[in-house]
């Protein structure tokens, strides 16, 4: 495959990343009709495990207006999440064997519900534990008022961070893909990727308490597992492309040592008379 320089590589990738800012554009102006609505949505587990009749508050005009603003950017870059890795995937796809090219578009779609998935999962099984156990630090002297631009940011980060590490799968069938890990070397960083499991849950949620870190350290480590199967499918894949490629080369290398088969003509060989006959004549 020709290699392209990399001024051409530097254009490919401003065309793409001018592609998924006009789609998150168009998902933000379809998410903003409805953004208050999912503010309502978002602030949910908060409201939930609060004291009743409890509610946010906003330290400055703009702040609710701003807040709602980048929600609907953020809903509209979830909205457009396939179309944007799949642009992320294209512009890798050269250095992907052809085998693994045709998968472009089953693998975008793979990546954005994995990603999406990761933030769903933080929503519903991490905030519920994560928000009661700093509204139960209340006490008669302390009330609990969060402004609601400090609950977006720390709610998007966690969604933003979880949908990252459900992501694992599919970032180590890239690396595989590249030839930078092997299915051997994963099976044998494995209990190093569970401890790892552990202290990126430790860093990254929200609560100090050890059920908040099994339940993300949790599907961490199974998503590693599933990781070194998908490794080991790329693998195999990757050493039968390369065998039948062996293959054929060997067989035109044979077939052209072999020379013509005997009787066959050489190819631009005219037939004509014999020395013989020419001294006849």
């Amino acid at each position: 495959m020709k290699e392209a320089p990399l001024l051409e590589h530097l254009l490919e990738l401003r065309t793409r990343l001018v592609r998924c800012l006009i789609a998150v554009a168009v998902g933000f102006g379809a998410c903003y009709a409805f953004a208050e609505r999912l503010l309502g949505v978002l602030l949910k587990p908060l409201i939930d495990v609060m004291p009743s009749g409890s509610k946010l508050i906003a330290t400055g005009l703009p702040e609710t207006f701003f807040t709602v603003m980048k929600l609907a950017l953020v809903a509209g870059a979830f909205v457009v999440s396939p179309y944007i890795f799949y642009q992320l995937w294209r512009f890798v796809a050269p250095g992907l064997y052809k085998e693994e090219r045709k998968l472009i578009v089953p693998i975008a779609i793979a990546t954005a519900v994995f990603f999406v998935g990761g933030a769903l999962f933080g929503y519903f099984v991490v905030f519920p534990f994560g928000f009661k156990f700093f509204v139960d630090y209340a006490s008669d002297y302390i009330t609990v008022m969060p402004t609601i631009s400090a609950y977006f940011s720390l709610a998007v980060t966690l969604l933003f961070a979880f949908g990252l590490i459900f992501e694992l799968p599919v970032f180590i069938f890239f690396l595989t893909s590249l030839g930078l890990v092997t299915t051997k070397a994963l099976r044998k960083f494995r209990r190093w990727a569970i401890l790892l499991s552990f202290i990126v849950s430790a860093m990254l949620t929200p609560t100090p308490d050890a059920i908040n870190q099994l339940l993300m350290a949790g599907p961490m480590c199974a998503l590693y597992e599933l990781g070194i199967w998908v490794s080991w499918f790329v693998d195999k894949s990757r050493k039968e492309e390369k065998a039948a490629k062996e293959r054929a080369e060997a067989e035109a290398a044979a077939t052209a040592a072999a020379g013509p088969a005997p009787g066959q003509e050489t190819p631009g060989a005219e037939a004509g008379p014999t020395d013989t006959e020419s001294r006849a004549g």
